[in-house]
């Protein structure tokens, strides 16, 4: 039977490490030889020099894992920016309130195009139109990237070809339809 004395002098240390190291190696000192107990240590030490085993809260083959994605992360993201396939978060705000800008200003117009094809058209409905095209307006101008789903729609919203226009007549013929 083993006293933690010896054991503390044969690995060189004191005898409160040496009951922590028998309660981290999960052995039993009293029942074990001094070399189960020396070949566990030397064991444990190359383990913690190879950085395979954790060190307390530090893990340093994980952290080493965690930095090699981290890592590859990076070059991956390098590599997306020099194929042109990313872009700064800046610009693409930029684009898009340019392109709204521009959505908009062909949204107001087309009540005037209407009215200028189709003189006949009663005043509600080109009013009509209007206010349909102000609530989709609004809408967007609301939305935020998270609101960007196809199963956010609205129940009454259909979503329509675009419908292609051959002349007046075409035009005259689809609007009166409604």
């Amino acid at each position: 039977m083993l006293l933690q004395e010896t054991i503390a002098e044969h690995l060189d240390m004191d005898q409160s490490s040496v009951s922590r190291l028998c309660a981290e190696l999960e052995i039993d000192w009293r029942n074990s030889t001094i070399d189960q107990l020396r070949i566990a240590y030397i064991r444990r030490l190359r383990e913690q020099a190879a950085g395979r085993a954790a060190s307390g809260d530090l893990d340093l083959a994980g952290e080493r894992a965690r930095l090699a994605k981290e890592q590859a992360d990076r070059v991956s993201m390098q590599n997306a920016v020099t194929r042109g396939e990313l872009a700064p978060v800046i610009l693409i705000e930029e684009v898009l309130t340019k392109a709204a800008s521009k959505v908009a200003g062909i949204f107001d117009a087309i009540p005037g195009v209407i009215r200028r094809r189709l003189p006949a058209l009663p005043e509600e409905a080109l009013r009509l139109i209007a206010d349909e095209i102000a609530k989709a307006r609004n809408t967007v101008a609301k939305m935020s990237l998270a609101d960007l789903s196809d199963a956010d729609l609205p129940d009454d919203a259909a979503v329509l070809p675009a419908p292609t226009f051959e002349g007046d007549a075409a035009d005259a013929a689809d609007v009166s339809n409604c």
